[in-house]
């Protein structure tokens, strides 16, 4: 079992930077792939970005490619979400996943493979 708890959103204007925290707890953190997604308010959970276990694969959606930075710190069982010239269309709840993966490369854009999650953090970008 792995329990995770997202923080730092917030409130920030548009072209403004963001870093959310998703510190792990329960089982060893560093053999999960980690994913982010996000949910705008009456839109469907979309996936953000991903990394694998390993840390040497990432993927990220169109959307944010260029702008945010997914990684991780094994010794303090934290990932993280570093989000850089941010725009209204960011505003939603993100979550933090993991999942137990296949391989140490795998990293997972459905949010039906992640197997645990946090509750979420708010962030709003303001125009």
């Amino acid at each position: 079992q792995v329990q995770l708890a997202e923080s730092g959103g917030g409130l920030v204007q548009a072209g403004d930077s963001l870093r959310l925290s998703c510190a792990a707890s329960g089982r060893t953190f560093s053999g999960y792939a980690m994913g982010w997604f996000r949910q705008a308010p009456g839109k469907e959970r979309e996936f953000v970005a991903c990394m694998s276990s390993s840390g040497g694969f990432t993927i990220y959606a169109d959307s944010v490619k260029g702008r945010f930075t997914i990684s991780r710190d094994a010794a303090k069982n934290t990932a993280y979400l570093q989000m850089n010239n941010m725009k209204p269309e960011d505003t939603a709840d993100y979550y933090c996943a993991s999942k137990n993966p296949r391989t140490p490369l795998s990293c997972y854009r459905t949010a039906a493979d992640h197997d645990y999650w946090g509750h979420g953090t708010q962030v709003t970008v303001s125009s």
